[in-house]
C-alpha cells in the first residue's frame, strides 16, 4: 500500500533547507573571505527552520509516523478502538487549533503595530503568517491521518 502524501508541506520543507544550507554556506564563505559576515543569514534561518518543522511534522502526520504508543489501540476490539482514534484525532485538532487560533491573533497584532524584524527591518508579520498557515495545514493532514486510520487505510507498524 502506498502512503498518503503532502507534497506541498514536502515542497516547503526542500525549499526551507536548501535556502538554509545556500545561505549558510555563502555565509562562511564571506566570512572566511572578509572576516565579516552576512546580517541576515541568523533570522531568515531561524525563519526557515521553523517553516522546516512545521512542514516536516505535517508530513510525518499524513504518513502517520507521528510517535503513538498503539499498545492499548491493537489490544481494544473494534468500537473502542474507533473511539480512542478519534480521541486521539479531537486532541491533536484541538492543540493545532490553539497553536493556529493563537498564531493568528499574533500575526494580526504584528500587522496593527507595524513591528519589525530586529535584524533586518522587516515586517515582523511577514514571520509570523507561516506559523497559523502551517497549523491550519496541519489539522488538514490531522484530519485526512484520523479517517485513514478509522478506515483501517494505514498499517500498524507494530
Amino acid at each position: 500500500m502506498t502512503r498518503p502524501d503532502a507534497r506541498l508541506e514536502r515542497l516547503l520543507a526542500t525549499l526551507a533547507i536548501l535556502i538554509i544550507g545556500l545561505i549558510s554556506l555563502a555565509n562562511v564563505v564571506v566570512r572566511y573571505l572578509t572576516g565579516g559576515s552576512f546580517a541576515f543569514t541568523e533570522e531568515f534561518s531561524v525563519f526557515l527552520l521553523v517553516v522546516l518543522t512545521f512542514a516536516g511534522a505535517s508530513v510525518a502526520l499524513r504518513r502517520d509516523r507521528h510517535i503513538r504508543i498503539g499498545l492499548l489501540e491493537r489490544a481494544l476490539p473494534t468500537a473502542p478502538r474507533r473511539a480512542l482514534i478519534l480521541f486521539q484525532g479531537a486532541c491533536g485538532l484541538a492543540v493545532l487549533g490553539l497553536i493556529t487560533w493563537f498564531g493568528a491573533r499574533m500575526t494580526w497584532q504584528e500587522i496593527q503595530w507595524g513591528s519589525l524584524s530586529p535584524g533586518l527591518g522587516l515586517p515582523q508579520w511577514w514571520y509570523l503568517a507561516w506559523l497559523p498557515l502551517l497549523s491550519a495545514l496541519m489539522m488538514l493532514r490531522q484530519v485526512q491521518q484520523t479517517l485513514d486510520r478509522l478506515r483501517g487505510r494505514l498499517e500498524d507498524d507494530a
